[in-house]
């Protein structure tokens, strides 16, 4: 490998590296979560210095600016690219689960690499093959402005009460695991659910889908979002 080819292979992994802070801080922003230093390195698992290190590289190239007591927030530009990674890979999870039938918890890692590559008219045809799809595979909203989606209201499966129902929506949190863990019980989104009791001090709830029950921990139930 020459020193040109090493050099553009950096400049490649810088730029994926910035992309995903972008991502990240866009999705914590219509959380509506607070924006901090130690918000992007739970959501990112990375160690505070090398978060606060990005974000002064962030904020030199004029996508991130500071705000009130240690908040962060994206600049317009920031924030235009942050929609753009966000889009394009909720896209590709509905390319890969739809057309190429990629299993339900294999789609994210596969987008996080897709999402880098796409130009913006392979975007536009990609959209319109897709039919303008409203959500990717895991109940997500698919942003095709610089705003938020408009939240969906939703409440977690482990609030719910003995004798309570309703309609998965989305999944809160999308590593391997834990999607396929949920989609092994068929808790995937548009599918019913009943709790038909719960375990005391802080045990487990006993989940009706469809003719099955599963015992699922509270964390676990935490992360299942239903339509109210």
């Amino acid at each position: 490998m020459t020193a040109e080819e090493r050099r553009k292979r950096r400049a490649t992994r810088l730029s994926e590296s910035v992309e995903e802070y972008l991502e990240a801080i866009y999705k914590l922003e219509c959380d509506e979560q607070r924006v901090s230093v130690s918000a992007i390195a739970a959501k990112l698992d990375r160690s505070l210095p090398s978060v606060s290190q990005m974000l002064t590289r962030l904020r030199e190239q004029g996508l991130m600016e500071r705000v009130g007591e240690g908040g962060i927030r994206l600049t317009a530009q920031g924030r235009r690219q942050g929609v753009r990674l966000v889009r394009r890979h909720r896209l590709s999870e509905r390319l890969l689960f739809d057309y190429l039938q990629l299993p339900w918890d294999d789609v994210h890692d596969e987008a996080c690499r897709l999402e880098h590559a796409w130009s913006d008219e392979s975007e536009e045809r990609l959209v319109a093959e897709l039919k303008h799809p409203e959500t990717c595979p895991h109940g997500h909203a698919i942003p095709y402005d610089d705003a938020c989606p408009h939240p969906v209201k939703a409440r977690s499966l482990a609030e719910l009460a003995v004798g309570e129902s309703g309609v998965i929506s989305r999944v809160s949190e999308e590593p391997a695991e834990l999607l396929h863990y949920l989609a092994s019980l068929g808790l995937l989104p548009e599918t019913a659910v009943k709790i038909e009791s719960i375990a005391p001090f802080g045990g487990p709830l006993l989940v009706q889908v469809g003719r099955a029950r599963y015992a699922l921990g509270r964390d676990v139930a935490s992360k299942i979002l239903l339509r109210s």
